[in-house]
């Protein structure tokens, strides 16, 4: 991916401005959590957003339709990770830390 430096601003701006196209893949919440979040990014970091799903929506290929699309949006890569899916070690820190921009409409 190309290294464009965005700020935390930049990327919420982003998912806010495409949210109608990221809801098409079931999206219920999308939340900025990790070195974005903490405005602690630079020119080779990731972007990391914890996705929840509609019920029933939770499915293989819209997880990584979503995955392209964003990695699309950011021209970076993303690192897109379910609420199911945090460890229990570190998920605390990440529920703690997540700021959610995508909310049930």
């Amino acid at each position: 991916m190309s290294a464009h430096f965005q700020t935390k601003k930049k990327v919420l701006t982003i998912i806010q401005d495409n949210q109608d196209k990221i809801k098409t893949f079931g999206v219920k919440k999308l939340g900025l959590f990790g070195s974005f979040a903490r405005q602690e990014q630079n020119t080779e970091s990731d972007i990391d957003l914890l996705v929840e799903f509609k019920r029933g929506k939770k499915t293989f290929d819209n997880f990584i339709r979503l995955s392209f699309l964003l990695e699309d949006l950011f021209k970076r890569r993303v690192e897109l990770v379910t609420t199911e899916a945090l460890s229990p070690y570190i998920g605390p820190r990440i529920l703690k830390e997540v700021e959610y921009v995508l909310v049930p409409s």
